[in-house]
């Protein structure tokens, strides 16, 4: 574990307990991986040829912003299927978009909702390294079902968020 990672999970502990303590800790009770009451199930992997049309319309999509960014499509499994970095996007949005999509995969969840969670006081959630609590990483359902994730980086957290969304038509 880096520095950083000690750093994050001290103050996400000390932040939890004077949360505890202000009422704040009221998200826990929120389940993970759940869309509405239902939980979510996986389904058949995405195909490669959907994820490089999702791919295609990304980058249609922010040359039309005229932003760079960088898409990440991963089955369910988190493992990537498809990825591509705009010139011009900052080299960190690799990695980041890569994480989103993996972090949307394996927990069933938009990476925004954790970020909401841990903006409410749910630092908890930063001492996984499988956790990454920024908009842009949005599961893909077919059937009720997730069949992988999109990760976009290269603009703010918001902006990824619905970036990700309308790539994928939600």
């Amino acid at each position: 574990m880096t520095n950083f990672k000690r750093a994050a999970v001290a103050l996400g502990l000390t932040m939890s307990l004077l949360c505890i303590n202000a009422g704040c800790a009221q998200q826990a009770d929120a389940k993970i991986g759940t869309a509405g009451n239902e939980p979510l199930t996986y389904g058949a992997p995405i195909s490669l040829d959907e994820a490089t049309r999702l791919v295609e319309r990304g980058i249609a999509l922010a040359k039309a912003l005229g932003r760079p960014m960088a898409f990440a499509i991963v089955e369910p499994s988190g493992d990537l299927v498809a990825f591509v970095r705009m010139d011009g996007v900052v080299y960190a949005s690799t990695q980041v978009a890569i994480q989103k999509a993996r972090s949307a995969a394996r927990f069933r969840l938009d990476t925004a909702e954790f970020e909401t969670r841990v903006m409410a006081g749910r630092t908890v959630l930063l001492a996984s390294e499988e956790v990454l609590p920024i908009g842009g990483g949005v599961p893909i359902l077919a059937d009720g079902c997730v069949i992988g994730a999109i990760g976009v980086s290269g603009g703010t957290s918001a902006e990824d968020a619905s970036m990700a969304r309308t790539i994928i038509g939600e």
